[in-house]
């Protein structure tokens, strides 16, 4: 142990508590206290020598060297109170009266003591603090005007030292000033030393911080352009920091979020504290050229300078973290995903609810009724004309309840996945045309045409014929059901490349917009208008929405409320089984509005359903199926009420 760690110990012992946690502070205080601790403790040692070889002091002397304590005191004060800036004031002042108390008895101005005079304010300025310099330097010159006004008034006694003895002492002052003001400037060039070298030290921290930090921190001017950004960002953007200097970062920041981007940082520069979230573009190791990769990042901003960021008139730079919040956004995409989900299967059952409230209450209360009447029939009198009428009705009441169970059962197979597809060949014009037969009855009860045009010469196709005729009842039973008194529906069907094109029409009521949107939505139901005007379970296009995706084809839905409906279906002739159901069931479908157009196609609107997971089929020579089509029937059959 040297003696220089024993004196920084000792030294350290006597800091206040508030300078031993700073670096810099705690080199100020022990550059005060050491050397007039150190100066007076020699004084007092060299005042028994001086005394050998003087003799007896005269009181000046003895007052010369009382004072010397005052540096003693100066240090407990700092030691004890920490007011750094007040020891050096108490230390400018203390000089300076034992300065006028020797140049007072040795001439005045004209003393060896005057000299010192100017290390007052040199003292001064090691505070660090224009208030204690000024001070200073207004007590150096107060105490020199002072001395010269005492030596023009006369009122100081010349003594009767020689001219010799004057140039010695006066030598004397001068060396021994110019030695105090230079151990003045090495403490002066040892705290900056000290200043620079804790500076660095704490800009090698955070420089190591900054580059170990997952964060990315970032220096920006106010119209965004980056002076400094840490190297984590490499991790972020895949991209080396030296292209996101400059306006390299706003380039890269998502078109639509620019303007928020920009805002924060003109609001933090005016000294606000701001949040923002925006997407960057990213380069991913391995992409593909011109994929475009973005992630969602958090910046929080604030002025690197408060004081400057208040000022309006002054642009302050900028200090951003950046977040990658890219899982949390795409956490939270998930959770309004499946809110919607939660609400849309809400909402369907309550559609389901209401719909079934209705269409299992009323053909049930109508089997309970006409059958009680039936078992009083000796009470009611009933004849043998009115219980066919009422068994006729309970007939139909069941068969509307079949009908409505074995839709609901389909749904949910479909829906689950569990609808088989028995694909065979069969000739669709057949089918066709025994489905419009079917419901030839039902158009003419209601007043409406039905159209069917279907060529001879169809091809066999391959797939679930049971499927393909709930696909043609179900569409032509709608357009029927909602086709006026007076209207038409028109059923065509006709090849297309390597699918079937069935095409039915009517003159309808037709369907809104936002209800178009809407279309094949289980216990959809379109239109407030019409909904309680016509029965059904909104089951029948979603059936055969879904029929349709089980086959690999596609259905568009054209429409104009008021004028009617077009639902165009396209099924592959050649039907391949091996397609997962389950990945047809769920596949993707697109829909967008349609408006039907008498005299131009290109300004119609369509709505169109086409599965995303429908594959390619390959035409295959119609010859190596059998032919099975009729060949008795009319191409064109018109019936009509």
């Amino acid at each position: 142990m040297t003696v220089l760690s024993i004196i920084r110990d000792c030294l350290d012992a006597l800091l206040h508590p508030s300078a031993r946690y700073d670096a810099l502070t705690r080199a100020r205080h022990r550059a005060f206290m050491a050397p007039r601790l150190l100066g007076s403790l020699a004084a007092f040692a060299a005042f028994p020598v001086y005394l050998a070889m003087r003799g007896a002091p005269s009181a000046i002397e003895v007052a010369a060297f009382a004072w010397l304590i005052a540096p003693i005191l100066l240090s407990w004060f700092l030691s004890r109170t920490g007011r750094y800036e007040g020891a050096h004031v108490l230390s400018s002042l203390a000089l300076s009266g034992l300065i006028m108390a020797v140049a007072v008895t040795t001439g005045g101005i004209e003393s060896f003591a005057a000299i010192w005079l100017v290390v007052v304010p040199l003292e001064a300025a090691l505070s660090a603090s224009r208030r204690v310099a000024a001070f200073a330097s207004l007590l150096a010159l107060s105490c020199a005007g002072i001395l010269i006004l005492v030596s023009q008034l006369g009122w100081l006694s010349i003594g009767d030292t020689s001219a010799a003895e004057r140039g010695v002492l006066m030598a004397f002052g001068v060396a021994s000033a110019t030695l105090y003001a230079a151990g003045l400037a090495f403490g002066a060039e040892s705290l900056a030393r000290t200043s620079v070298a804790l500076l660095s030290r704490e800009e090698e921290r955070y420089r190591l911080l900054a580059r170990n930090m997952s964060d990315v921190i970032s220096r920006h001017q106010r119209n965004g352009a980056v002076q400094f950004i840490s190297p984590a960002v490499e991790a972020m953007l895949g991209v080396p920091v030296a292209q996101l200097l400059g306006h390299g970062l706003f380039d890269r920041v998502h078109v639509a979020d620019r303007p928020a981007y920009l805002t924060a940082l003109s609001d933090a520069a005016r000294g606000d504290v701001r949040s923002v979230e925006f997407r960057l573009r990213r380069e991913r190791a391995g992409s593909e050229r011109g994929q475009v990769d973005f992630i969602w990042v958090e910046m929080r901003c604030r002025p690197l300078d408060q004081d400057m960021g208040r000022d309006a008139t002054r642009e302050a730079d900028v200090v951003a973290v950046m977040r990658d919040v890219t899982d949390r956004k795409l956490g939270e995409q998930a959770f309004d995903q499946a809110r919607s989900a939660a609400e849309a299967a809400d909402a369907a059952k309550t559609r389901f609810l209401a719909t079934m409230s209705h269409e299992l209450r009323t053909p049930l209360n109508a089997i309970i009724g006409f059958s009680e009447m039936i078992t009083q029939e000796q009470t009611l009198m009933l004849g043998a004309a009115q219980r066919r009428e009422y068994a006729q009705l309970i007939n139909d009441s069941g068969k509307h309840l079949l009908s409505v169970v074995n839709g609901i059962l389909d749904m949910s197979k479909m829906e689950s996945g569990n609808f088989e597809m028995a694909s065979e060949p069969f000739a669709p014009r057949a089918s066709l045309m025994h489905c419009c037969n079917l419901l030839a009855l039902k158009a003419r009860e209601n007043g409406v045409d039905l159209v069917t045009d279907a060529p001879q010469d169809l091809p066999v196709m391959t797939g679930d014929p049971r499927a393909f005729k709930q696909i043609v009842l179900n569409l032509v039973a709608n357009a029927v059901k909602f086709t006026e008194r007076g209207g038409q529906v028109t059923v065509t069907a006709a090849v297309s490349g390597s699918q079937l094109a069935l095409r039915v029409s009517d003159t309808g009521i037709g369907i809104a917009p936002d209800d178009l949107k809407r279309i094949g939505a289980p216990f959809f139901q379109a239109g407030k208008t019409y909904q309680r005007r016509h029965e059904g379970t909104g089951l029948g296009l979603s059936i055969v929405k879904s029929l349709v995706a089980l086959h690999l084809g596609e259905l568009t839905v054209q429409s104009r409320l008021g004028e009617g409906t077009a639902v165009t279906v396209k099924l592959p002739l050649v039907y391949t089984p091996q397609a997962k159901i389950s990945d047809a069931k769920t596949s993707d479908t697109k829909i967008s509005e349609a408006k039907m157009s008498d005299s131009k196609a290109s300004e119609s609107k369509i709505a169109t359903l086409t599965p995303v997971l429908r594959q390619e089929l390959q035409h295959q020579e119609l010859q190596d199926h059998p032919h099975d089509q009729v060949q008795d029937q009319p191409a064109l059959v018109k019936k009509s009420a």
